[in-house]
């Protein structure tokens, strides 16, 4: 007898092959509906291509690329369709009215222009609203519109990338939402390839920036400044083009006009209302991005000297670049040291910009015609410091101390100075000696430190940790040594430090260490209890005497 058959799991299945049956015709109708648009679109554009009759045709297509009339959901075979029509209207010299042309001509052309710049607004709309396949393609084609109408209309060749559609796909690609893709699309297939493209991308940035701008919209504008870091040598030749019509163009040929553009757009940059975070962005490139494009470094002097006075790390990055004015440049700045002296506090040697510093302040004090006592301040100022720094940082400091007191052999009165009066050489030794130096003062001219002595990195010797006590003995030896080469301590880190000590072989130990010279038989009590057997008179222990139990 056959078994019985479950109802539900029968009419499961019949209900499952029925909504397959009807995926199926939905997906095959819609397969059809697609192939027969395609058809539809490509016979509009065959017959606009075989007789003026059918230009109305183009009017169709506009409304099949966007119904809505706005971006969000656009029709791509269409959008590319339209850029194979208009490209061919331009080179053919349609959209450009002839000499003594009739009237129905120029009603004509003009009607022509008309939807041609209604499908470029179509496209930048893409560009702005659509997904990010879509403003990629949207992109492309907006740029092969450009290039043929800088190369085919009269005119056009300096507007159409000046005040025209290229200013339209700039500030649509700046502003689009969502357009990360978009924008790496544009930089590395238009901007890095094509020279007229980054000369008339600076031109745009120069223009856009000149209003005031979101963060967001700064932080974009930077990068796509950034990504052009390939500065044209004096005597470079301009050779990519985007356009055939560049090559003709004499500024845009110039290498003094290029770096021109590029200097405005940077220049517009920071004037705008910069965040805290974007400054100290703009202050790392500074060197190596910025000031080559400079054909005139001093104006970035207001910028930098601006930074240099706000304090913390954003002065720290200023320091390049203002020092490249001075030394470059023949900048001004006369309070440039006691400013400098300012910014040696706790703090920079706990920053992630502590090497950066040292390397930069080693620069700035390497000049031997600075005064004794501007330079026995930055001694004793980083002596002092010391005290409180992690072991990273004074490994640096006190070698940095030694290559300073053999550059400046008069401040060497601060390591050992005979007192020849025995009176306060007595007074000295049963008192002690109270530390001239003025940690208050602001000016390092006026701080008393050649008169002090650098008690502190003697006290630095008995230090915790083996390396720093070692390195802070080289100020009590002979000097021996001509100088230290400051980078091979200024990464010195606690991860180093940690990799040192824990590595793959064991260090054996010289000898075992000891908490307490007796090992009490109790810890929380001074003697044995009378249940433990009786009393035991062994002093207590360390532990019972620094707390108190109740």
């Amino acid at each position: 007898m056959p078994a019985a058959t479950d109802k539900s799991i029968t009419s499961k299945k019949r209900k499952s092959t029925k909504e397959n049956g009807i995926s199926s015709k939905r997906r095959a109708v819609a397969e059809n509906e697609s192939a027969a648009s395609t058809t539809k679109i490509q016979q509009l554009e065959d017959q606009i291509s075989e007789s003026r009759k059918y230009y109305n045709n183009i009017a169709t297509l506009i409304f099949m690329l966007s119904e809505n009339g706005t971006g969000s959901n656009p029709n791509l075979a269409v959008a590319v369709s339209l850029c194979r029509v208009f490209s061919r209207l331009i080179a053919g010299g349609d959209l450009t009215e002839p000499e003594r042309a009739a009237e129905n001509e120029k009603v004509l052309v003009a009607w022509l222009k008309e939807r041609c710049r209604e499908y470029e607004r179509l496209l930048v709309s893409i560009i702005r609203q659509s997904d990010a396949s879509s403003q990629v393609t949207a992109l492309t084609l907006a740029m092969r519109l450009l290039n043929g109408r800088a190369t085919h209309i009269s005119g056009e060749n300096t507007d159409a990338w000046t005040s025209g559609l290229f200013r339209n796909i700039f500030e649509a690609v700046i502003e689009a939402r969502d357009g990360q893709a978009l924008r790496s699309e544009f930089l590395e297939k238009f901007l890095k390839p094509y020279e007229d493209v980054t000369y008339y991308t600076f031109l745009q940035v120069a223009e856009y920036a000149a209003s005031a701008r979101s963060t967001e919209i700064l932080e974009t504008l930077v990068t796509i400044l950034s990504t052009c870091d390939t500065i044209p040598a004096a005597d470079h030749k301009f050779t990519s083009f985007h356009s055939k019509t560049s090559k003709s163009n004499k500024k845009l040929n110039s290498v003094n006009s290029y770096k021109k553009r590029a200097q405005d757009a940077w220049l517009a940059l920071l004037r705008n209302n910069l965040s805290q975070p974007l400054r100290k962005t703009l202050l790392r490139i500074m060197v190596h991005h910025i000031e080559p494009w400079f054909t005139r470094p001093e104006l970035l002097m207001d910028f930098l000297t601006d930074s240099y006075n706000v304090g913390g790390a954003t002065s720290l990055l200023a320091l390049s670049g203002l020092f490249y004015l001075m030394q470059e440049k023949n900048l001004d700045y006369p309070q440039f040291y006691p400013k400098l002296y300012s910014l040696l506090n706790a703090d920079l040697l706990h920053s992630k910009h502590r090497s950066r510093f040292f390397r930069l302040l080693n620069t700035f004090l390497a000049s031997t015609h600075l005064p004794a006592t501007l330079v026995a301040s930055f001694i004793k100022r980083l002596s002092r410091l010391a005290l409180n720094a992690p072991p990273a940082a004074i490994v640096a400091i006190v070698p940095f101390i030694y290559n300073l007191f053999k550059e400046h052999p008069t401040c060497t009165f601060m390591l050992h100075r005979v007192i020849r009066n025995e009176e306060t050489k007595a007074e000295i030794e049963s008192e002690g000696m109270h530390d001239p130096f003025d940690p208050e003062e602001s000016d390092p001219d006026r701080t008393n430190a050649i008169e002090s002595s650098l008690w502190e990195i003697e006290s630095l010797q008995s230090h915790y940790h083996p390396n720093v006590a070692s390195i802070a003995r080289i100020i009590s030896e002979q000097f021996t040594k001509m100088s230290y080469n400051l980078e091979d301590f200024l990464d010195y880190t606690y991860q180093g430090m940690l990799q040192a000590e824990l590595g793959t072989e064991e260090k054996p130990l010289k000898r075992i260490p000891v908490v307490e010279y007796q090992i009490p038989k109790r810890i929380f009590t001074d003697r044995l209890l009378e249940e433990d057997g009786g009393v035991d008179s062994a002093p207590g222990s360390l532990l019972r005497s620094l707390w108190e139990f109740s």
